[in-house]
């Protein structure tokens, strides 16, 4: 009878090493599925939903991937964590990477996926405003953000585009930090700022600021936000950008075919500080701008004017050749598959 109990222990025993041993060995083969990118954004913002939405259902893991997000408040950060090799993708303007290809860089920095395709900011007035015109601006002090990143110079071009000399006729304070812009603007003296969403209705809605026009509206199509990568690692990686680029065109299919309110809902976890109505008004804005590009593919004559608008904002004095900056191959493979 020991004889027995022994044996039977020594077969539990067994299988229970088996198991564990198992176990373990199909826990690392399915955490080697899983491959974990760095990505550098410029700024949490709805303006970027359908990333949210990629990450949210799923659409990353779909393709063996699993995002690791940072923020780096400012486009000059997001590219100074590309260089340094501190995240895989940054995910800021193009002009960024216009930058740093005019420096010379051998191991320049590609665009493969776009994701917006206006300005994403709204003028936001600390008096309520009824009919606004940009004349209004005549004589004022705003707020746009860093001089020579996108949101200042769009706000240039608007300017311009209605009469008005951003050197002359008013006041572009650009000393405040871009994530400082909403406190200084509430705590100063400045009649205007330019604010993206959920901050600018957040700021409505406690009233101490009124939304009174869309810069993205005013300023037609630019590729204002997209994911860049180094060339060196875009050829070492060309799986993982293709992944990449498909859970990124899913999310903007979905986002295209959601309401505002199933998207606030799907992104409300990367916004826990605002509530889902506030959300929804928030992608509500967005969507009736047409903010977001349907697909990833960032075109020629978008890139063309977005030089054009750096050249007359006296930041571009050589323009930089589309085929070198932007890389489509990806973008294209995932939207005809």
């Amino acid at each position: 009878m020991k004889k027995i109990i022994i044996a039977i222990i020594c077969v539990l025993i067994l299988a229970t090493v088996i198991i564990v041993a198992f176990t373990a060995t199909h826990k690392e083969q399915i955490e080697g599925e899983i491959r974990t990118i760095k990505v550098n954004e410029v700024t949490r913002s709805v303006f970027y939903a359908p990333q949210y939405v990629a990450i949210a259902n799923g659409f990353f893991e779909e393709e063996g991937l699993n995002i690791e997000i940072t923020t780096g408040q400012g486009a000059d950060n997001v590219m100074t964590a590309v260089l340094a090799g501190q995240c895989d993708i940054g995910f800021c303007g193009p002009e960024a990477s216009i930058y740093v290809y005019n420096e010379g860089k051998e191991d320049y920095v590609q665009v493969f996926a776009q994701l917006t395709k206006r300005d994403g900011s709204f003028l936001v007035s600390k008096n309520p405003t009824d009919n606004f015109s940009w004349q209004d601006l005549k004589g004022k002090t705003i707020i746009p953000g860093r001089k020579g990143g996108v949101p200042y110079m769009t706000l240039e071009y608007v300017l311009k585009q209605n009469g008005i000399n951003p050197e002359t006729d008013l006041t572009l304070d650009d000393s405040i930090k871009f994530d400082l812009m909403a406190g200084a603007f509430t705590g100063g003296s400045a009649e205007y700022v330019t604010l993206f969403e959920p901050t600018a209705s957040m700021t409505e809605d406690a009233g101490k600021g009124y939304i009174v026009a869309s810069v993205g509206e005013a300023s037609g199509e630019i590729p204002y936000t997209a994911y860049c990568a180094k060339k060196s690692y875009i050829e070492a990686n060309s799986d993982v950008i293709e992944g990449f680029t498909r859970a990124i065109y899913k999310g903007q299919q979905w986002v295209k075919e959601h309401s505002a309110k199933e998207i606030a809902e799907t992104i409300q976890e990367y916004f826990p500080s605002t509530s889902v109505e506030s959300l929804e008004k928030s992608v509500q804005s967005y969507k009736d701008i047409d903010a977001w590009n349907e697909n990833p593919v960032l075109k020629q004559e978008s890139f063309d004017k977005l030089q054009l608008i750096m050249t007359e904002a006296g930041e571009l004095t050589q323009k930089a050749p589309y085929e070198k900056i932007v890389n489509n191959s990806f973008a294209e493979e995932v939207i005809n598959k």
